[in-house]
């Protein structure tokens, strides 16, 4: 399969069917239809070069201006079923920029899709090899703080932990390292073989399998060089809150957290209700939960902010459509080690929880409202019917707050960028929009529209967005790299 990047007009689609990998129609067997996006841009350098905000998951076919290149249109297509030929694209694209080249009309082959694959841009291998210098020159000299013997417990602790630190990458950087000498080793052979037309052809052919795996190593190490956050690994809480439109919100928000209960579900992780608090007519006007498992911070970070719901209430007689909100946050959860509550700075509050009347009223102070004074913030838990378990609760929740409250003003000291990854910090943005008389869902950062609303709110399809954002976050993390 071929990558092609062509410049285009209007006509996009139909310049692209005349080459004969592209379908006229879309086959039943793609899970995401052919579709053409208009995507933003962002600065990708202080050059002025630009580059994609995000790709859809494969199948897809998109198209972008650069302004760099006087808003011509490229338009990239390719039927990808994993992502490192996304990255492909991003480094194909970057080259060109950088070159300013005006006219493309040229194929390009992703990794995975042919029998040679593309290494990365002698840009970003230039980098690499800085940034693998210094690991090496930085794993050299804590080696030798390990040894010293005149070394404090403390400066021989601190040295051995920044030590294991680098070992994966170390481990990496040695294999890499042994491939290029092997490469050095068949090039010599090949050229002192001439004679020997065997032996020239068997080298030429090790020489071959050892580029490729040289690629495939670049590769693997420059993934794992890319900034990460600490966070993703982390189990996470989620808070659904009613917005605007009154029990219709609630109703909503209901069918929010129960979407992300069975996506959790879906991915094998542990789902646990914090608290609920229902409205007249037993929808959520606010519910939390925690959610356990390998990475689920990670995957449902981008989830945090105002999901945005068009459709006809229950209580609508005349069938009128109406829009609602509800607003999500996501956030890691803290251990006690990363957030230190002291006894003074915490006003604890004990009350009666509301019931719907009869048996279900608690007739002890079992409710509790915990405040951290020097923040205001505000944590109230009465779903257990023990005072001590509400308690425990209100104390997770409370440091699963303050921990992101932390990690937002890190982020926002560090990185403009970053900071807008975290936008959802302030929970006022309009990320998505759930239509259902059209049976669609829109998320509006990425531009993505899939057409299968159920499929959505079963949990089943989350990953048509969540997989696109977490394109977008590599992107960005590329562009700082490069940076």
């Amino acid at each position: 399969m071929q990558h092609h990047l062509r410049r285009c007009g209007g006509g996009a689609l139909a310049a692209l069917r005349r080459f004969r990998h592209f379908p006229s129609t879309t086959p039943a067997s793609y899970p995401v239809a052919w579709r053409r996006l208009s995507l933003p841009t962002r600065p990708y350098s202080t050059a002025g070069e630009h580059l994609p905000s995000a790709l859809l998951h494969p199948p897809f076919l998109c198209s972008f201006s650069c302004e760099f290149a006087r808003r011509s249109t490229i338009v990239a297509y390719g039927n990808f079923r994993k992502f490192p030929p996304v990255l492909e694209i991003v480094y194909a694209t970057f080259e060109l920029l950088r070159e300013g080249k005006n006219s493309w009309n040229f194929s390009y082959s992703p990794f995975f899709a042919s029998e040679t694959s593309p290494g990365l841009p002698a840009n970003l291998v230039a980098i690499m090899e800085q940034r693998m210098k210094l690991i090496e020159q930085k794993s050299a000299y804590l080696q030798d703080q390990i040894n010293q013997p005149a070394a404090s417990p403390e400066e021989y602790s601190r040295a051995n932990k920044e030590f294991h630190k680098l070992e994966g990458t170390m481990e990496m950087i040695k294999e890499l390292r042994s491939k290029q000498k092997e490469i050095e080793g068949l090039k010599s052979l090949v050229t002192n073989t001439r004679e020997d037309k065997d032996m020239r052809e068997m080298a030429a052919e090790e020489l071959l399998e050892a580029v490729e795996e040289e690629k495939r190593l670049q590769h693997e190490l420059f993934r794992s060089l890319l900034p990460k956050d600490e966070a993703d690994e982390r189990d996470c809480i989620l808070e659904v809150r009613a917005g605007t439109g009154g029990e219709e919100a609630s109703l909503f928000a209901m069918d929010i957290f129960k979407m992300y209960e069975k996506y959790a579900q879906k991915n094998g992780w542990k789902f646990d209700v914090i608290d609920v608090m229902e409205s007249t007519m037993k929808g959520y006007k606010e519910a939390s939960g925690t959610i356990s498992g390998s990475g689920a911070y990670g995957k449902l970070k981008f989830e945090s902010g105002i999901h945005r719901v068009q459709r006809v209430p229950v209580t609508e007689k005349s069938g009128r459509v109406h829009t609602s909100a509800v607003s999500v946050a996501v956030l890691p959860q803290a251990d006690e080690v990363d957030v230190q509550l002291r006894n003074e700075d915490l006003r604890i509050d004990t009350y009666r929880s509301g019931g719907s009347g009869g048996q279900s009223v608690n007739t002890t102070d079992s409710a509790v409202r915990i405040t951290h004074i020097p923040t205001g913030t505000v944590v109230a838990i009465q779903d257990e019917r023990s005072q001590h378990m509400n308690k425990a609760k209100a104390l997770k929740v409370l440091r699963a707050r303050l921990y992101e409250m932390e990690r937002h003003r890190l982020h926002m000291d560090r990185s403009k960028l970053r900071s807008e990854q975290i936008g959802s910090g302030d929970r006022s943005e309009r990320i998505r929009t759930y239509n259902f008389p059209q049976g669609r869902v829109t998320d509006h950062r990425v531009g993505i529209t899939h057409h299968s609303i159920a499929d959505v709110m079963e949990g089943e399809n989350l990953d048509v967005f969540i997989d696109a954002l977490l394109l977008q976050e590599e992107m960005d993390a590329i562009a700082s790299f490069a940076a």
